[in-house]
């Protein structure tokens, strides 16, 4: 396997970290803001340099490689494989209804026997990604490794795009099947944040709308932390507090929960995921040290130590650790780097929710305020 990074900007076309000719790739990830990625020149010039490999990427709230965090440079990755091979499969998606049946036909279109892993990228406003992630396991199984994330639009929260051999458009899930038994693939996540004031309990919710917590409208606990000031900012003001939520029955399997937006006529508030009914809820914070070491651990779980063989490293992290972090968010991105293989080439992105198996359950779960590393590796099979 080779795997280089590269970047592409409408005013110096495309540029390749490495000039070495290792033969065309098969696989090609782009991620960048929506404007860019819908530049008319942008995907001609991507197709003109991988001719023929399989393209997949989504918008973003911020991309990133091991150095830098960018908004208006497209980052990419073009991947080589020595014997694995990639399938691409899609499934277009109306409203978060649609969102099981997505993940049970995208799994079910790929699932082969040496299906190794899937990474998955979807909008990021009409996904309910717990949904997707429960279609996914429904028929992948339990052995086959999901990562990857839902797409972002920077702080609008107003349309997301994903890219699946074909001009980036929304409404899309796209899924890349990676097979061989060549192939090592490890995936883990990790947060950072620390829970704060009492527990609630969800006393109403239909899916991922929170209405109610302990009885009393959910938007009216938020604008009481943020204050009057900040709640004229909602939905993005609350990516900064979080909410955990656990299902009381089974302690230590909490997820962490991030607002996509709000119904004031309704007091409502609208999640990337599930909220299921009599969970417990509590609200989270971040410090800037805390979340650092998130990212370290996230990328010590994927198992990809510095000095194991090349290979490529997906990184998804949430838009809010970077409104947090503000100019400080590269730290989470070099520490987690730190961790990673250095002869892996590595390409990330900000997302307004995160896939991977949980830590502690192994569970396919959709996670918010995490960083989630996907460590992709291919063995010799000469001898």
């Amino acid at each position: 396997m080779h795997a280089r990074e590269f970047s592409w900007s409408r005013s110096t076309g495309i540029h390749l970290a490495s000039a070495r000719d290792v033969g065309p790739p098969a696989l090609v990830l782009v991620f960048g803001a929506r404007a860019a990625l819908a530049q008319p020149d942008f995907l001609p010039a991507i197709r003109q340099c991988f001719p023929g490999a399989v393209l997949a990427g989504c918008s973003t709230a911020g991309q990133f490689d091991r150095q830098r965090i960018e908004d208006d440079i497209v980052c990419g990755l073009a991947v080589s494989f020595d014997s694995a091979r990639v399938r691409l499969a899609t499934s277009e998606i109306k409203d978060s209804n649609g969102s099981f049946p997505a993940g049970e036909a995208i799994g079910k279109a790929l699932l082969e026997d040496d299906l190794r892993a899937v990474m998955v990228l979807a909008d990021g406003i009409r996904v309910n990604g717990s949904r997707l992630v429960n279609g996914l396991s429904a028929a992948l199984g339990p052995d086959v490794l999901v990562a990857g994330g839902l797409a972002g639009d920077g702080q609008q929260f107003g349309e997301t795009s994903i890219l699946a051999d074909g001009p980036a458009r929304s409404g899309i899930v796209a899924a890349i099947g990676l097979y061989g038994k060549a192939l090592d693939v490890s995936a883990g996540s990790a947060g950072g944040w620390d829970a704060f004031g009492p527990r609630r309990t969800i006393t109403r919710a239909v899916d991922n709308i929170l209405y109610d917590l302990d009885g009393l409208p959910a938007l009216d606990l938020y604008e009481r932390y943020l204050g009057e000031e900040e709640s004229r900012n909602l939905p993005a003001s609350a990516l900064c507090f979080p909410l955990r939520i656990e299902d009381p029955e089974r302690p230590g399997t909490d997820v962490v929960r991030t607002v996509l937006g709000i119904d004031r006529d309704r007091r409502a508030m609208i999640f990337a995921g599930d909220m299921p009914m009599r969970w417990t809820a509590q609200l989270m914070r971040g410090s800037f040290d805390r979340i650092v070491e998130g990212s370290a651990q996230a990328a010590r779980n994927a198992g990809a130590p510095p000095d194991s063989e090349g290979g490529f490293a997906l990184l998804v992290s949430c838009i809010g650790r970077r409104l947090l972090m503000g100019q400080r968010a590269i730290d989470e991105v070099t520490a987690a780097a730190d961790e990673i293989a250095r002869r892996h080439a590595l390409v990330g992105f900000y997302s307004y929710g995160e896939i991977s198996p949980h830590t502690a359950s192994r569970k396919l779960q959709l996670h918010n305020q995490t960083m989630t590393v996907l460590s992709v590796r291919e063995r010799s099979l000469s001898g």
